[in-house]
């Protein structure tokens, strides 16, 4: 590939560190400036990366970016990305990708319109961890997929975050906010969903931040943050998904997938990597076999250790399959899925009836060790 694809990011907040540090890791795309709502904080990140810093209007008419990412709140996913697409420019959102899928479907038509691509992150499933787990699944020693459970429970992001407001507000809350990756893993490993049930509750309704610099605010919460949610999918399947901001522990596993012949404990969803575990019916729980997999390498320091991160490679699969005229793995489709799965939960918490899937999608395309090297700048040995 000679040409790399010029990448802007529209929002500087939190979260753009990651796609900033990372980005150079991978092959075919090149950061090349930022814009935010507040031109000093694009100022500062700009400074941080050696990039320049531009207004939102300044970086949609740049020549030289082919592809932007969106990592504003979600509330302003869907506006965002309409600005981009009207542009010209390929997207590139960050989770939840829209908040209804009447917003997705008129994303979608513009791009068609323009013939251009839309992604959306999450792209942790492509992590090393969960594509062992898809090799394990493809490979038909768990025979089908008849049910699973799913648990994502803490309290809260007001104790870390320094602006923990949107997680409280729509387009916030456990769902929509944790939910993409436990939906796009479970999409990736067992399929599209046909509906979904949920019972969903809001027991605090004002939270108290205890993070710097904001220490002692109150913030009103106006989106559920306990949900049980039941997901028919259209393989026969059966999964609960448990989902909540108001657990100080539990002692359930992140993922737990059972087939015929036996099951699978994946790790969690929200990272690249973990430890795969299966059984075969009757026998022992045993660990997976280490493989090759670039993207299971420990890269960075966290509280919990060293993790593998390679927030990125979604974006650089995206760039690569725009040159190599190939579906990208982290697509509109697969995005816009996870959204009708995730509003028809919310919606279903409301109603008390079951909701029927508007949309449906079809598998991404694995990530083995082969084509996962191979979105990486330099090939890891």
């Amino acid at each position: 590939m000679a040409k790399k694809l010029g990448i802007g990011v529209i929002g500087c907040g939190n979260i753009s560190a990651a796609y900033f540090g990372l980005a150079p890791l991978f092959r075919g795309i090149e950061m090349r400036a930022c814009a935010d709502i507040d031109i000093d904080v694009a100022r500062a990140r700009a400074k941080e990366f050696k990039l320049r810093a531009e207004t939102v209007d300044d970086l949609l008419r740049a020549d030289d970016i082919d592809i932007v990412v969106n990592l504003t709140v979600p509330a302003v996913h869907y506006e965002v990305s309409r600005q981009i697409l009207d542009a010209g420019k390929h997207v590139y959102s960050e989770k939840p990708f829209v908040l209804s899928v009447k917003e997705g479907l008129d994303l979608a038509k513009r791009a068609v319109k323009k013939g251009l691509r839309i992604g959306s992150a999450p792209d942790t499933f492509l992590g090393g961890a969960h594509q062992l787990a898809r090799s394990l699944v493809d490979s038909g020693k768990l025979g089908r997929i008849t049910s699973g459970t799913c648990h994502v429970m803490s309290h809260g992001m007001e104790h870390w975050h320094p602006n923990p407001d949107f997680f409280f507000k729509r387009g916030g809350g456990p769902i929509l906010d944790l939910g993409p990756y436990y939906i796009g893993n479970l999409i990736q490993l067992i399929g599209p969903v046909k509906q979904v049930a949920a019972l969903a509750t809001i027991p605090v309704r004002e939270r108290t931040i205890t993070s710097k610099p904001r220490f002692g605010q109150k913030i009103p919460v106006d989106t559920p943050t306990t949900i049980h949610a039941l997901l028919e999918f259209h393989n026969g399947a059966a999964v609960s998904f448990n989902a909540s901001w108001d657990v100080w522990q539990h002692g359930h596993a992140p993922m737990e997938l059972f087939g015929e012949e036996g099951t699978i404990y994946v790790p969690d969803p929200n990272f690249f990597g973990g430890t795969v575990r299966y059984t075969r019916r009757g026998d022992a729980v045993k660990k997976l076999p280490k493989w090759d997999h670039p993207f299971s390498v420990p890269n960075q320091k966290h509280a919990i250790g060293m993790l593998a991160n390679y927030r990125a490679a979604g974006l650089a699969d995206m760039a690569i399959a725009i040159r190599e005229g190939r579906p990208h793995r982290c697509s509109m489709e697969a995005a816009l899925h996870a959204v009708d799965v995730m509003t028809g939960i919310l919606k279903s918490g409301e109603t008390g009836k079951f909701v029927a899937m508007q949309t449906t999608c079809e598998r991404p395309a694995a990530l083995g060790v082969k084509e996962a090297k191979a979105l990486l700048a330099k090939t890891k040995k």
